[in-house]
């Protein structure tokens, strides 16, 4: 795709001087440097795939160590009939950090190339303390299933699993390695949150953040238009979802507690209460309410599990693909830096021209190929991630309404279950209300 305009500024990103015409202020080391490739290209996409599957489950989180220095550890079990990978079924074990530092790795490799990278969960500070401080391991049975935990275990099976979904990221060496090996990784160090490397994190997304506003994109392509502003539309009302999602579970377990208020009531009333078929009825109330608190906490918990998370991980993903397309901007911003620095070069061989300093007419004109062949270049890488992201969406599109179908039905099925279990309850108690005489 040709863009017609040349930009008259720099890319954001760089504070580089491209009206210099020394060659040591160019954004590029060199105009002859090899292209960035897309990284196995030639692995066969979902239509190709078909047949294969891969199942992926996280469980049995452990604390490791005590103190500050602890850590929890899952067993992450795979199942799987991939010819990349050596056996059907392998186990290993797998620390946060671990997931952390492999999402890390996948985005380096791949997200130039414009493909979406499901997001990691996020680190927790505050849950993690929570863990490190917690009493020792042989008495840590019930810590670990605080609510937080599970969700962490939850969110991590599912990352995973998207990843394991993708045609190319299921069969990169690092993700099989990660999977297969019983071998302990190399400490993801640039994960911590507190560490130096996290710092320059932050001061990196502060400056895409500044690029992003800053700089607008002369888009000639209404395809990626169109899908820009869909992508934003159903992130702002995916958000609103969870968000309202999240109250309804809040309510949901202040209901159940209060269910259980009135189960108690009930059970102190009926011993107090001295007539005896009144007094019968009361007690079974008491049990049938103490049954739907039960049934109300499950309630909240399929609100959460099924729904809510799978909000918040598509959440994750609309910034996963913003992402990409940011990642398109700036290899945009970059060919149009070269053309700026290849009109450079022709004006410069063209005033040794007209000077007649022939003895540096060659190198001028050296200069002048390897900008030409470098515009064309970031034009090609241009044009090959505007392809790919285009391939990525339909993958996505596709997957994310069989993942809300799936997701839809079986909190469905999960709601009328909860609905007929408290009919159940309340046909139940009915003869012994009417047995009150």
């Amino acid at each position: 795709m040709e863009q017609t305009e040349q930009q008259e500024q720099p890319p954001l990103f760089d504070n580089v001087d491209i009206t210099a015409v020394e060659e040591e202020n160019d954004i590029f080391e060199s105009a002859v440097q090899e292209p960035l490739q897309p990284v196995m290209e030639d692995i066969a996409t979902d239509e190709t795939t078909n047949g294969q599957y891969m199942e992926i489950n996280v469980s049995d989180p452990q604390k490791i160590g005590e103190g500050i220095g602890s850590y929890v550890a899952y067993k992450v079990t795979t199942n799987t009939n991939n010819s990349k990978y050596s056996k059907r079924q392998f186990t290993t074990t797998r620390r946060f950090s671990d997931f952390l530092g492999l999402h890390d790795i996948l985005v380096s490799k791949y997200l130039r190339c414009g493909r979406i990278i499901p997001p990691a969960p996020q680190k927790n500070i505050i849950g993690s303390t929570k863990v490190k401080m917690s009493q020792p391991q042989s008495e840590l049975g019930q810590g670990l299933s605080m609510e937080w935990v599970e969700n962490r275990r939850a969110a991590l099976q599912r990352y995973l699993n998207r990843t394991a979904q993708h045609p190319v990221l299921s069969q990169d060496p690092d993700f099989i390695n990660f999977l297969e090996s019983d071998q302990e990784l190399p400490r993801a160090v640039n994960t911590a949150a507190l560490s130096g490397a996290g710092v320059m994190r932050l001061f990196n997304k502060v400056g895409e953040t500044v690029n992003k506003i800053t700089y607008k994109m002369d888009e000639n392509d209404p395809w990626f238009e169109d899908k820009i502003a869909e992508v934003e539309n159903l992130d702002m009302h995916i958000q609103k979802l969870h968000t309202a999602i999240k109250a309804l579970v809040s309510h949901r377990k202040d209901l159940a507690a209060l269910t259980g208020g009135v189960a108690k009531s009930a059970a102190m009333l009926s011993t107090c209460e001295e007539h005896t078929g009144l007094s019968r009825a009361l007690s079974q109330l008491a049990d049938v309410e103490e049954k739907i608190e039960i049934l109300r906490f499950e309630q909240a918990n399929s609100d959460l599990y099924i729904l809510s998370e799978t909000l918040k991980d598509y959440i994750g993903l609309f910034g996963a693909i913003k992402d990409v397309f940011h990642e398109r901007v700036k290899v945009f911003q970059n060919w149009q830096h070269a053309q700026l620095q290849l009109t450079k070069r022709r004006e410069n061989k063209a005033k040794i021209e007209l000077s007649g300093r022939n003895e540096k007419l060659d190198q001028a004109q050296k200069e002048v190929e390897e900008w030409e062949a470098k515009v064309q270049r970031c034009q090609k890488e241009f044009d090959d991630i505007s392809s790919e992201i285009k391939r990525e969406m339909e993958r996505f599109e596709i997957n994310r309404a069989k993942d809300f179908k799936a997701t839809i039905i079986k909190y469905l099925e999960d709601q009328m279950a909860h609905q007929q279990q408290l009919i159940k309850y309340w046909e139940g108690f009915v003869p012994s209300a009417k047995e009150i005489a």
